[in-house]
């Protein structure tokens, strides 16, 4: 098993990892391991072993945070008895030519797997000689998730196809693990537990200690003014039929069902009753999110969300649901107690208690508090910052949520090698700290609220015990959405451990219909290949870097299309010099008309500026009841774009719809009109050279090509415009016709009446 790449004094050896590696070598395999159990060694024993056994080649190591990615290019660093410049990092903060430039010059690649989805697409590499992926967390493989697009792609591009799926938390049922193993072409899955007989000497011990507090007087009846609000709107469904009459409460997810159940029927037999029961489901699930945040959170970050509310309500272009909440007394009721409630939420009490007590008994402890909302990491922080000996620090994720901007990469990076030096000793954390982080000093985790997924249960709880004895601590408010969380997540975490191991036999058979096969993939892909050899043949579209998020590229770049991603001023596919196309979908579309950053009226007036055949894109079939906007502000919309701005609508109903009508404008502009895509922008200063090309390919019949034949064969848009009929039939592409039609627009008077 030991290869010439690992420096054998750098690991810690264990039979079970070894035993894994070797499955992982003979076919594409997903593995199981508990949280702390090396599951990176195995990573590093295959893809060391491949790239020593091959003599060439890459191996690709894949992980789903920037954080996770710097901790295993670290350890795979230390580990391999290779140049460190041949093991690298890639990131969306990494320039392209940049990140292209390390692909080529390495052996190893750690990395996003966003970054790899959109160097792909955009054709800055390919995975013909990778010899190995690694997937972290591989029970992310699911959905349009960046690993699902990857792996087909290395199984239609590798000369050596061999994978390997690492994760702690698969799911709780076979179906769960089938469809992650579907999307990785797993053929090999081992479940390892923590009473495997293999496992059990490496496992350090638990324990899990449950803290079950009242909710207070105060809180009791802010609860009930919101419930009794939601149960009024329960009532205004029932008079609607919509619900049963003996249905007093309805879940979160059976609201969503309703939800779509309604705009669903909305778009087939539109009426008023419909459009009521779409704003009044809204209400119900603003407010139940009141009340879950009363039960788990707390009155500090209810306050932030009931003024979020409330500012929603009482803006121009504020939702009708928001807007009948904040004119309901009770809800003003429940404004005035919140305000006034001084007392400490138990759940911040508790914790500071428990902070208190652990760093005078144990100073050199590590802390993880997991909180789902970012106001109430906040609340968190600020409540113990003052404590003796505690040092706590935000961790939270990148994008932005409201007044918070989020943290870099670069600052979580820091953060964490902040924590395990000491400068800090309690994380504050939301989600974004659950995967992989290889903290081994945390031995206490703190549920501020419990989470109804066993996977990521499972992760939090893994933060600790890693390398000694580690505790957990629940939160729990008795006879709240606590309770059942719980409950539910224990659960399935129980289903999940009951599976046991498995092997790829064991599990349902796919169709055969969607077996995978190497040598028929790699047959399709050599066709395509072909087909597209002569690039002037090949449809070739211009996406803004931005449109990377929405998987249009990626379908356009499966049919074959040569993708250029680049940052686009106006507009977001060109397909043309003289087409580009705008694609809304029908949230973004109702968005930009309230949204001060996003005037919708300005990108349509520079797209017509800068293109003689502008199109805008709309995608969904919901834009009447996604938002309750009067259908006939969104008619009133619709005729101003086609009437006022004369750019045509045409629309698509999901992603793949769009990327289909786009490739078929991009071929009928590029094969039977031979017009190339060329980025056209006011905003940006032209070269001469462009601006000569812009005027002359303005001519009819004229594309970019045939312009740049005119300027060599004449010399200047001058001579182009003096030249004889039949001098410009001397011009390859140009007949007699469109010489006619030329001299035609040249030569004719303008006549400021004339409209044909």
């Amino acid at each position: 098993m030991l290869n010439s790449l690992i420096d054998p004094d750098k690991i810690e050896w264990r039979d079970y990892q070894i035993n894994l590696a070797q499955k992982a070598l003979k076919k594409n395999c997903m593995i199981v391991l508990p949280t702390g159990l090396g599951k990176t060694v195995i990573s590093l024993f295959v893809a060391s072993s491949r790239l020593s056994q091959l003599d060439y080649g890459k191996a690709l190591i894949l992980s789903p945070t920037k954080p996770l990615v710097e901790q295993h290019s670290r350890f795979f660093k230390n580990a391999l008895r290779l140049n460190e410049d041949s093991i690298v990092t890639l990131t969306g903060e990494i320039p392209p030519d940049k990140r292209v430039e390390r692909w080529n010059d390495s052996k190893i690649i750690v990395s996003t797997p966003q970054v790899i989805e959109n160097d792909l697409i955009s054709k800055r590499i390919n995975l013909k000689d990778v010899v190995h992926i690694t997937f972290d967390e591989a029970h992310r493989a699911v959905g349009r998730y960046s690993y699902v697009y990857i792996a087909k792609k290395y199984v239609d591009e590798g000369d050596s196809v061999n994978i390997l799926g690492i994760t702690a938390s698969p799911g709780s049922n076979i179906e769960d693990i089938e469809e992650v193993c579907k999307n990785l072409f797993i053929d090999d899955i081992v479940i390892k537990g923590e009473n495997d007989p293999d496992i059990l000497p490496y496992i350090h011990k638990r324990s899990i200690k449950w803290i079950r507090l009242d909710l207070s007087d105060e809180l009791k009846e802010i609860k009930k003014l919101l419930d009794d609000i939601v149960y009024e709107r329960m009532d205004d469904l029932r008079s609607l039929g919509l619900i049963n009459t003996y249905s007093k409460d309805l879940t979160k997810k059976e609201i969503i069902s309703l939800q779509k159940s309604v705009r669903s029927s909305l778009l087939d037999n539109p009426s008023n009753d419909l459009f009521s029961a779409v704003s009044i489901l809204a209400e119900i699930l603003k407010v139940k999110h009141a009340v879950e945040l009363v039960e788990t959170q707390g009155i500090p970050t209810l306050n932030r969300y009931l003024e979020r509310l409330k500012m929603e309500g009482s803006s121009k272009g504020g939702s009708k649901a928001a807007k009948r909440i904040i004119s309901d007394i009770r809800f003003n009721k429940v404004l005035e107690l919140s305000k006034n409630i001084n007392t400490e939420n138990k759940k911040i009490t508790e914790i500071k208690k428990i902070l208190s007590d652990r760093f005078k008994n144990i100073p050199d402890s590590r802390v993880i508090i997991f909180a789902n909302y970012r106001d109430t990491v906040d609340v968190i922080v600020k409540s113990i910052e003052d404590l003796e000996k505690v040092k706590p620090v935000k961790f939270v994720g990148q994008a932005k949520k409201g007044n918070d901007k989020g943290l870099t990469q670069k600052e979580q990076v820091k953060i964490l090698e902040d924590f395990r030096n000491g400068d800090y000793n309690v994380l504050v954390a939301t989600s974004v700290a659950e995967e992989g982080l290889d903290i081994p000093a945390t031995d206490l985790v703190i549920f501020y609220e419990p989470v109804p997924s066993e996977i990521r249960s499972i992760q939090r709880k893994g933060r600790t015990a890693r390398k000694k004895y580690g505790e957990v601590i629940f939160l729990i408010t008795k006879d709240t959405q606590d309770e059942a969380y719980y409950w539910i997540s224990m659960n399935k975490e129980k289903r999940m451990r009951n599976i046991g191991t498995l092997n790829r036999s064991s599990l349902p058979k796919q169709d055969t219909n969607n077996q995978y096969n190497i040598e028929s993939n790699r047959e399709r892909q050599k066709k395509v290949l072909e087909y597209f050899n002569d690039e002037e043949e090949r449809i070739k579209v211009i996406i803004d870097h931005r449109e990377l998020r929405s998987n249009v590229a990626r379908v356009l770049e499966e049919k074959g299309v040569d993708v250029d991603i680049e940052t686009l001023d106006v507009g977001d596919y060109v397909v043309s010099d003289r087409t580009c196309i705008e694609r809304k979908t029908t949230y973004d579309l109702l968005d930009s008309l309230f949204s001060k950053d996003r005037d919708l009226f300005d990108q349509l007036a520079n797209l017509k500026s800068s293109y003689d055949r502008p199109v805008l894109l709309i995608e969904g079939n919901d834009l009447y009841t996604i938002r309750n906007v009067s259908p006939n502000a969104i008619r009133g919309l619709l005729s101003s774009i086609v009437l006022d701005f004369n750019i045509p609508i045409l629309t698509s109903k999901d992603y793949k719809d769009s990327a289909e009508l786009i490739y078929s404008m991009a071929e009928r502009e590029q094969k039977k009109y031979k017009r190339i895509p060329s980025v056209h922008s006011g905003k940006t200063k032209k070269t001469l050279k462009e601006k000569q090309e812009y005027i002359v390919s303005a001519l009819p019949n004229i594309g970019l090509n045939t312009a740049r034949s005119l300027l060599a064969y004449f010399g200047s848009i001058k001579s182009v415009f003096n030249a004889e009929k039949d001098e410009l039939m001397n011009v390859e592409n140009i007949g007699e016709k469109t010489a006619r039609d030329i001299r035609d627009i040249i030569d004719k008077e303008y006549r400021p009446d004339q409209n044909d």
